[in-house]
């Protein structure tokens, strides 16, 4: 039987982890916290992350990072700002398998992409990106989810289709590794502008703008940085960037919405595309582009801007071709 491990019990690794064991794999679900994976244990669902997600009794949750080894594949489903820390902790590269990177996000500070962020720490490690429109709780309950799997390597990524793809969860290959983690970070980006529209009562005008100005700036940065230009119009990116723009269960979307209505946001879970802001105005300034929604959602974040500013900005901008 297939074994498949997942490292990271919050929503998506947990949402990941059910849909695979549903479909008959042996899966091992990797959590840091051990009460947490103790009450899974017992309680059989994730109480913190996904209440409503009934997991099966299949499903095998662990602190032990030992109980991982002899997997056919591992997904790293670790915040993208936390994974190089984590790989330099953990004796990832002992698993002797393939890596499955599922974190959307740019590290910050250095401006890499996880599987560069993986290169650094285990160059030698055979690799692949999950990737594209998919929300945990409609992953972990059954609900019909298309992504992106990408790897570099043909036979590898062929092998990984095969084993990870369920009769709820279809993947679709791609060779396009840089492209497909670009469009998965970068519409983050977009749907906190998106949400502070929608907060802010802009108008579905200004949120439709927003959004195809959005997928411009993904597309030129990505194409700057080596990416297929029809990688992003897949579901890693154009698919990705629609889902997160328009629904208030992205987590990006909803910080956004609660920055333009001028609310607190709280949560426990990861909002990748605050972090995901900076960096990107920061690549894009080393391959000398002018992303200007993504520099000023970074500014608005940082409280250089405020939305009323930000508005301004965008609207009185010099006029020019659409490109």
């Amino acid at each position: 039987m297939t074994k498949i491990g997942v490292v990271g019990a919050g929503a998506f690794g947990t949402g990941l982890a059910a849909a695979l064991s549903m479909a008959g794999k042996s899966v091992v679900l990797w959590g840091r916290d051990g009460a947490l994976m103790e009450s899974i244990t017992t309680d059989r669902v994730n109480t913190r992350y996904l209440p409503k997600a009934p997991l099966p009794a299949s499903l095998l949750p662990t602190s032990d990072f030992r109980r991982l080894h002899g997997c056919d594949a591992v997904l790293m489903v670790v915040p993208a700002q936390r994974l190089r820390g984590f790989l330099q902790e953990h004796n990832a590269g002992g698993l002797n398998c393939p890596l499955v990177l599922c974190a959307k996000g740019v590290e910050q500070g250095t401006g890499k992409l996880q599987s560069q962020v993986l290169q650094d720490v285990l160059p030698d490690a055979r690799h692949a990106v999950i990737t594209g429109p998919g929300f945990a709780a409609e992953i972990a309950v059954g609900k019909p989810t298309a992504l992106t799997l990408a790897c570099a390597d043909d036979a590898l990524g062929t092998e990984l289709q095969e084993i990870l793809s369920t009769r709820t969860l279809r993947l679709y290959l791609s060779h396009d590794v840089i492209g497909s983690q670009l469009g998965g970070a970068l519409k983050n980006v977009y749907a906190i502008a998106c949400g502070i529209v929608e907060g802010a009562d802009l108008g579905e005008s200004a949120r439709a703008a927003l959004l195809t100005r959005g997928f411009a700036e993904m597309s030129r940065l990505a194409e700057a940085m080596g990416a297929e230009p029809e990688t992003l119009v897949g579901l890693s990116g154009f698919g990705d960037l629609v889902l997160t723009c328009t629904s208030p269960q992205s987590r990006n979307f909803a910080y956004g919405y609660g920055l333009g209505r001028g609310e607190g946001f709280t949560t426990t879970k990861t909002v990748e595309g605050i972090a995901t802001a900076k960096a990107t105005v920061a690549v894009a300034g080393v391959y000398d582009l002018d992303l200007p929604v993504a520099r000023t959602v970074a500014a608005v974040l940082e409280e250089r801007m405020t939305i009323k500013e930000a508005l301004n900005y965008l609207m009185s901008r010099p006029l020019k071709k659409e490109s």
